[in-house]
């Protein structure tokens, strides 16, 4: 594990680098205009009441920014959101990104004896998420994210239907109760 996360650290902090400036000369406020159309799956103020979709609310710039540009070009699979960015500038991605990033987050919640376990798991998570799983860059926030949001994707990871530098690495070494754990105590951090 740790040698997967000292295999790569150093291709994420050449990105973090990269990425870093997203929301420096972003315009918040016509970021706020472009997320009217998000806000049905993603909610009022970044906040989705819908586990099937994450909460944006407080999330990295430069994390959002790069999801957004993966999206258009097609290397991370959703047809809605494919249709949400297609026409969208890599402008308009940093003003959503500023935008977003601006807003307040919370807790989702999460089971609390998992949360307890999940809680001694996340040091592994901690050197590229933070240690507050606030986010770093381009490693996105994680506190506050829906329990069963984290779950779906740490198991795409897992499965090979996700892919992020380390985290397919990370995540096959995760059983499906350590996932359980983890998830629950991302949802309840605040």
């Amino acid at each position: 594990m740790k040698l997967l996360i000292t295999k790569y650290l150093p291709y994420y902090l050449v990105l973090l680098g990269l990425f870093s400036s997203v929301s420096h000369s972003a315009d918040i406020k016509a970021g706020e205009e472009l997320a009217k159309k998000c806000t049905a799956c993603h909610g009022a103020k970044g906040i989705s009441s819908n586990p099937q979709w994450p909460i944006l609310a407080g999330q990295q710039p430069a994390y959002l920014g790069a999801q957004l540009k993966a999206f258009k070009k097609g290397s991370r699979k959703n047809p809605v959101m494919e249709n949400m960015v297609n026409n969208l500038s890599e402008e308009d991605f940093n003003n959503l990104a500023a935008y977003f990033a601006s807003l307040k987050s919370g807790s989702s919640g999460g089971d609390p004896e998992l949360a307890k376990t999940g809680k001694t798991k996340f040091s592994m998570c901690a050197g590229c998420h933070g240690s507050k799983a606030e986010g770093r860059g381009v490693f996105p926030r994680l506190a506050g994210q829906h329990p069963e949001y984290i779950a779906k994707q740490l198991k795409n990871f897992k499965n090979g239907s996700r892919s992020g530098g380390p985290m397919s690495g990370i995540a096959s070494s995760l059983s499906d109760d350590d996932i359980a754990a983890i998830a629950a105590y991302l949802g309840s951090i605040k």
